[in-house]
C-alpha cells in the first residue's frame, strides 16, 4: 500500500546532496531564461527583417503603380480629357439564346 507522506521535499539524508540540487536546480532555471531571452530576441529580430522587407516590397511597388498611372484606374479615379469624357473603345457583344416557349429542332 502506498502511504502518504506529509514531509515532502528533498530527502534528508545528506544536505551537501540537498545543497548541490539546489545549486544546479538554479542554474538549470537560469540556463533556461537566458536561452529562452535569446530565442525571443532572435525570432523578433527575423520578424523584424520580414516585416521591413514586406513594407518595402509594398512601397516599391505602389511607388511604381504611381508613376504608370494603372492607380487611378484601380482606385476608380480614371484620367479624364479636358472635356470631362473618358476615350474608350467597346465592341457589342450579341449572345443567342433560346426562348423557353421554342424547342430545338430535331
Amino acid at each position: 500500500m502506498n502511504e502518504y507522506s506529509a514531509k515532502r521535499g528533498f530527502p534528508a539524508g545528506n544536505p551537501i546532496a540537498n545543497a548541490l540540487v539546489i545549486i544546479v536546480g538554479a542554474l538549470v532555471i537560469g540556463a533556461s531564461l537566458v536561452l529562452g531571452f535569446v530565442a525571443f530576441v532572435i525570432l523578433s529580430a527575423v520578424l523584424l527583417v520580414l516585416a521591413a522587407v514586406v513594407g518595402i516590397r509594398l512601397w516599391w511597388f505602389n511607388r511604381k503603380l504611381k508613376r504608370s498611372g494603372a492607380t487611378a484606374s484601380i482606385y476608380g479615379t480614371e484620367r479624364r480629357g479636358p472635356d470631362g469624357f473618358i476615350e474608350g473603345e467597346y465592341h457589342v457583344v450579341v449572345e443567342e439564346r433560346e426562348r423557353p416557349s421554342e424547342k430545338p429542332p430535331e
